[in-house]
């Protein structure tokens, strides 16, 4: 009689996860055309009208739509193949980025994504990936993670140099998903936790020293405003606080079940709320459809980060499991930062929320580390339904 050990480890393809995540992109299409609605254009027409009549819901339609194949390239690739390559997409990633820091468009004070005729891709977005692959490959050989400091130094450097080139750019937000998803991969790979909380804490003083240089400039840099916004709201209400304090408006207006979708003279019809279609698509969310849409939201959310949990529970492969737990990880510091900060909870940074916000390179990305997990989970080897001790995920430490 199979165990119930093994018949979780089986091969398989997860249906749900896939499904929740293609819930949540597809309500990200309606939200974009609401957070992009041209009254003069499209009042009274069909909703496919209204969201082909926007250039930004039209787009991310045609990402959405691309996606399967995306999945299906990514998935007809054996995992073993990403393990034995990983190193050229990180090589070739790095080398991208390193022509977006010396060439790239500038825009918004960042210099952040490389041209590609009429559209701009955001390398950066696709460099998580890699990191996430490259360290999990890194972990997975090493028999005691970071045990010296040459591996130390091999497994640091991985997400160290990518994120040094990014800071450069001025992409600070993607930096702090790198540096968190870094930590969490290094705790379920079997690092020492005392070398983690060494790590955590060189970290904390060396943000601490740029903090108190950015504070003794005479013309503090944008990120430090937003960091003192973030500490009295209301003294930066017209610089660092005032998309958070926009942001908290137009989410309080929806109160319980919100005021509805492509309402004239609302605050996401009005454009109230600045980048109301990326970094901050959850006023959209929570004044259209209230809290119950937000909580609804941060269920599917909840579910698809569980449902990853769990599928690297039940993966024998260690190389495969800390890919997802990365994935994993990566998607959950987006989704808690970019709500956090939409209610001034956390600091303000460019952080979009995954499947919903509006960017093709961000969208496109994470598609592909959902399609990883299910390429992972699918290709489990005969192997790993026989029954034997399951990876440490050291969760009980």
């Amino acid at each position: 009689m199979m165990t119930e050990t093994r018949r979780r480890s089986q091969a398989h393809f997860d249906w749900p996860l896939l499904a929740a995540v293609y819930a949540l992109s597809i309500f990200g299409v309606l939200c974009i055309s609401m957070a992009t609605y041209n009254r003069s254009v499209s009042e009274g027409l069909p909703l496919l009208n209204k969201i082909l009549n926007s250039r930004s819901s039209m787009w991310q339609s045609i990402f959405l739509l691309a996606s399967p194949v995306v999945i299906g390239v990514i998935m007809a690739v054996p995992t073993e193949v990403y393990r034995a390559r990983v190193k050229l997409a990180y090589y070739g990633i790095l080398g991208l980025l390193v022509v977006v820091l010396l060439i790239g468009q500038v825009s918004n004070g960042l210099r952040g994504w490389l041209n590609a005729g009429s559209r701009n891709i955001q390398i950066s977005e696709f460099a998580k990936i890699t990191i996430v692959m490259m360290l999990a490959k890194q972990l997975s050989i090493q028999e005691k993670p970071m045990g010296n400091f040459k591996d130390f130094m091999a497994v640091g450097l991985i997400a160290a140099v990518p994120a040094g080139v990014i800071l450069l750019q001025g992409e600070t937000g993607t930096v702090i998903v790198i540096v968190f998803t870094f930590l969490v991969m290094l705790y379920f790979g079997g690092v020492d936790i005392r070398i983690i909380i060494g790590i955590c804490a060189v970290g904390a003083v060396a943000v601490g020293v740029v903090v108190a240089y950015g504070l003794m400039a005479e013309e503090p840099d944008y990120r430090i405003i937003r960091l003192l916004a973030f500490i009295d709201l209301e003294k930066y209400a017209d610089s660092g606080g005032y998309q958070v304090l926009k942001s908290r408006t137009a989410i309080g207006a929806g109160q319980m079940t919100g005021v509805g979708t492509f309402q004239p003279g609302s605050f996401t019809t009005l454009e109230y709320v600045p980048e109301s279609s990326t970094d901050s698509i959850i006023t959209v969310v929570g004044e259209c459809f209230g809290f119950v849409g937000c909580v609804a939201v941060l269920l599917v959310y909840l579910f698809i980060i569980l449902r990853m949990l769990y599928l690297a529970r039940f993966t024998q492969d260690k190389f495969g499991q800390l890919m997802i737990i990365g994935i994993m990880a990566m998607l959950f510091f987006h989704v808690f930062q970019n709500i956090a900060m939409g209610m001034g909870f956390m600091p303000f940074t460019g952080i979009p929320l995954p499947f919903l916000s509006y960017g093709g390179s961000n969208f496109i990305s994470n598609i592909a580390g959902i399609a990883l997990v299910l390429n992972v989970t699918r290709g489990r080897s005969a192997t790993s339904t026989v029954t034997m001790p399951l990876p440490k995920l050291n969760m009980n430490r």
